[in-house]
């Protein structure tokens, strides 16, 4: 049961979806976005936040936040795509293995892609083959609309995509040579647990080059190209990639930060071994 009282606008075009917004915004109504939903549905039950949000604007029916092809040499994907359709994907391999592995199946079927990488919670996972692949987000808000990289917008000192007020992520891009490379991906789950993992990485292999992404281990996903090279020197070890984790690691009841360490340790060992004779 939901305990906050809100409106509810369904939008079925990004300038409907950007003219409710700003409307809304005039009225005092604080609107949110509302793609997936779990995510606010969930935390307006506990009223743990969203409980000034006056209204909510629905874009999952607006055509471009749906679209899945190829344009040109560009693998396009909406926002408002379910991860359980991307887990059925042949297209992006590293997407789709990550996806499938991302709560379960039912939730699988309400979630999105937009909604995930956007959320509040600390590991969003499928943020992490995006960071991996130089990915592009086309964005609209009153000003028009706009295509940037990922990195851009993907704040990596909090681990959070920081947008305009009034903006919605349309699509994500992924360049077509990026689709195939090698790559692994590992879900690594508290002993005895289900739900959320301790450490989920995925990397893919880059011009010889082993790129990472990692999600669990600190409070939000990074990707740290310093961290990257510092793997990928063969007069380092493991120790002196650990010294560039970004931000403290994550000691908690599911795993000590010294648990986690060792986990990633010989998590990492595994995929540069995996990814070694890989082209």
């Amino acid at each position: 049961m939901i305990s906050v009282n809100f409106e509810y606008h369904r939008a079925t075009t990004i300038s409907e979806a950007v003219e409710m917004y700003e409307n809304l915004s005039a009225m005092g109504k604080r609107p949110l976005f509302l793609n997936g939903g779990t995510e606010i549905i969930t935390l307006m039950r506990v009223q743990a936040a969203y409980t000034n949000a006056g209204a909510v604007i629905d874009i999952k029916h607006i055509p471009e936040c749906s679209f899945v092809g190829f344009e040109g040499d560009t693998f396009t994907i909406g926002a408002s795509v379910s991860l359980a359709k991307i887990e059925a994907m042949t297209e992006f391999p590293l997407l789709s293995k990550v996806c499938s592995r991302i709560a379960d199946h039912t939730s699988r079927e309400k979630i999105t892609l937009g909604g995930n990488i956007c959320g509040s919670i600390q590991y969003k996972e499928a943020i992490l083959p995006l960071l991996l692949t130089d990915c592009e987000l086309v964005i609209a808000n009153k000003l028009g609309m706009e295509t940037v990289s990922i990195h851009q917008v993907f704040d990596q000192s909090i681990g959070q995509i920081v947008l305009k007020p009034g903006s919605i992520i349309v699509q994500i891009k992924i360049a077509r040579s990026f689709l195939t490379l090698p790559f692994i991906s590992k879900k690594i789950l508290s002993i005895g647990r289900i739900g959320y993992p301790l450490l989920t990485v995925s990397a893919i292999k880059v011009d010889n080059k082993t790129r990472f992404a990692i999600s669990g281990l600190c409070e939000f996903p990074f990707r740290s190209h310093r961290f990257e090279t510092v793997l990928n020197e063969r007069d380092t070890g493991m120790t002196a990639a650990m010294n560039e984790v970004p931000a403290p690691i994550v000691n908690d009841v599911s795993g000590s930060a010294t648990y986690r360490a060792f986990v990633l340790q010989n998590v990492l060992e595994e995929a540069m071994y995996e990814l070694k004779g890989a082209q």
